[in-house]
C-alpha cells in the first residue's frame, strides 16, 4: 500500500513563472523510509507543502492512507507528524514545557511527553531552557513534538540541515529506530545523497521541478553498477583503439588511457590476448565503478 500517492502534481507561484513542479509522480510505500533527494531549489519543500495542504493544490491529485486528501484533510493530518524547515521552539521554555503546549493542541495524554522525550534522547534536559539547546537538540525536540500524537507517517524537510557530523549520525539512528521499532513510515527530504544512502529504503530524485528517478535504493545502486566501465592503458593506445574498433567494441580515448563499457572477464581476457598478439604491451586493465554521487550528478546535470 502507498501511504502517499501524488500524481500529476504541478505548481506555479505566479501565472507567468515557469513551473516550480512539473507533473510530479510520487509514491511512498507503507513502512518505508523514502529519501526525497534534490539540490536546493529543486522543488522538495514545495512538494511537501502541497502534500500537507500548506499550499493550495493547483494541478494533480494527492491521496494519503488511500484517501483523497481534500475530502478528509483534518482526519488524515491527525495521523501525520511533520517538521518542515526549522522546528517551532519556545526558547524561554524547557523541553517538557514546549511539549506541553503541543500536548494541549494534539489533546493527547500528558504521559506522552515523557515517552517522546525518551525516544529522542532529551529525557535528561530537566530545567534547561530550549534557547540553550544545540541545533541538534532543537531538531530532536521538533521531532518529539511531531511524535506526540503517535503518527503513522512522519514528514521531515531537511532535518539534518546545519547539524555537525555527530548530530547527523544521531538523527540518522533516531529515524532508523522510529521506523524499525515503531513502524512509522518516514518521508525525508535532503540534498545530501551520502546521508540518504545510509538511511533510505526508497528514493525519489527531483531536479528543476521534475522527477528524474523513483524506486528502491537497490534500483539506484543497480544503475550505479551499470555505469561502471573499464579503463585500459597500453604501450600504444591509438593502435589499441583501432584494434578494439575492429573487434566491434565501442571505446574512446581518455587522459588516463582507453575507456570502454564494463564486460565479462572472458571478454576482457580475449581483448588482452588480441593486444598481446599484435605486439601491444598491456600495462593496466581496471574496473572503474561510478559511485552513487556520480550517478546523482549525472542525472541532475543532464536535465
Amino acid at each position: 500500500m502507498h501511504i502517499i500517492e501524488a500524481t500529476g502534481l504541478s505548481y506555479r507561484f505566479s501565472r507567468n513563472d515557469r513551473p516550480v513542479l512539473d507533473n510530479i509522480q510520487l509514491q511512498v510505500k507503507e513502512g518505508s523510509i523514502y529519501g526525497f533527494l534534490g539540490p536546493n531549489g529543486a522543488g522538495k519543500t514545495t512538494t511537501l507543502r502541497l502534500i500537507l495542504g500548506l499550499l493550495r493544490k493547483q494541478e494533480g491529485d494527492i491521496s494519503i492512507f488511500g484517501e483523497a486528501f481534500g475530502r478528509r484533510r483534518v482526519a488524515l493530518l491527525r495521523r501525520i507528524g511533520t517538521l518542515i524547515e526549522s522546528p517551532s521552539v519556545y526558547g524561554h521554555l524547557t523541553a517538557t514545557e514546549n511539549l506541553a503546549v503541543w500536548q494541549k493542541v494534539f489533546q493527547c495524554p500528558r504521559s506522552r511527553i515523557a515517552e517522546v522525550l525518551k525516544i529522542v534522547g532529551l529525557q535528561d534536559t530537566g530545567s534547561k531552557k530550549a534557547r540553550q539547546f544545540s541545533l541538534g537538540m532543537k531538531q530532536r525536540l521538533g521531532i518529539a513534538a511531531a511524535l506526540l500524537h503517535q503518527p503513522d507517517l512522519l514528514v521531515l524537510d531537511e532535518p539534518t540541515n546545519g547539524l555537525d557530523p555527530a548530530g547527523i549520525v544521531e538523527m540518522r539512528e533516531l529515524l532508523k529506530k522510529l521506523n524499525k521499532e515503531q513502524g512509522i513510515t518516514i518521508l525525508i527530504s535532503s540534498h545530501l545523497l551520502p546521508e540518504i544512502e545510509k538511511l533510505a529504503t526508497d528514493v525519489g530524485i527531483i531536479h528543476r521541478g521534475q522527477m528524474l528517478f523513483q524506486g528502491t535504493l537497490e534500483a539506484l545502486m543497480q544503475r550505479q553498477r551499470q555505469a561502471s566501465r573499464i579503463v585500459m592503458e597500453t604501450g600504444d593506445n591509438p593502435a589499441a583503439l583501432q584494434l578494439l574498433a575492429g573487434l566491434h567494441i565501442p571505446a574512446r580515448m581518455e587522459d588516463n588511457g582507453i575507456s570502454l563499457a564494463a564486460a565479462e572477464k572472458s571478454v576482457l581476457a580475449d581483448i588482452n590476448r588480441q593486444l598481446v598478439l599484435q605486439g601491444i604491451d598491456v600495462w593496466r586493465i581496471a574496473a572503474v565503478e561510478e559511485d552513487l554521487e556520480s550517478v546523482f550528478m549525472n542525472l541532475t546535470n543532464t536535465n
